[in-house]
């Protein structure tokens, strides 16, 4: 009987250390990210959308973004402020165990700043998501033009 409650105690063991090493493995992903293409060829700003999923049994915690292809890459949201539409930098972005993020028009969106070089519809534009943690994850957004 001992040596079954030993053996019994070791399986248990295993298992939440299989457990915790995944929950640790664990990354958000970004899904159906876009980005907008404004008209006349005005890029120097431009919005990234998309969903941020989180299927972890932790929250994760977005810190910053980044891509080589724009000089700066930040998390914004626009709200209605006494009747007027506000842009504000969001400096975190808790995005809950099994929760999502969305980035839609007029609410949480990426802002980006600067292409490197213009982008056209169908373009591929890699960015990185910074975690608090120190770990990053990575998301595709393709480039549609408006209304695409």
């Amino acid at each position: 009987m001992k040596r079954f409650a030993i053996l019994a105690s070791c399986g248990i063991l295993s298992c939440l250390l299989v457990g915790s090493a995944f929950a640790a493995d664990c990354l958000p992903t970004l899904r159906k990210g876009w980005i907008r293409v404004p008209p006349g060829g005005m890029q120097m700003m431009l919005a990234g959308f998309g969903r941020i999923e989180n299927r972890c049994t932790a929250a994760a915690t977005i810190i910053g973004a980044h891509s080589t292809a724009f000089a700066d890459v930040s998390v914004h949201r626009t709200s209605l402020v006494d009747g007027i539409s506000r842009m504000r930098e969001v400096p975190e972005l808790q995005v809950d165990a099994h929760g999502a993020a969305v980035f839609e028009p007029g609410a949480l969106h990426l802002m980006l700043m600067q292409p490197g070089k213009p982008l056209k519809a169908g373009d591929h534009v890699a960015i990185d998501f910074r975690l608090q943690d120190g770990r990053h994850f990575r998301g595709d957004f393709v480039v549609k033009p408006i209304g695409g």
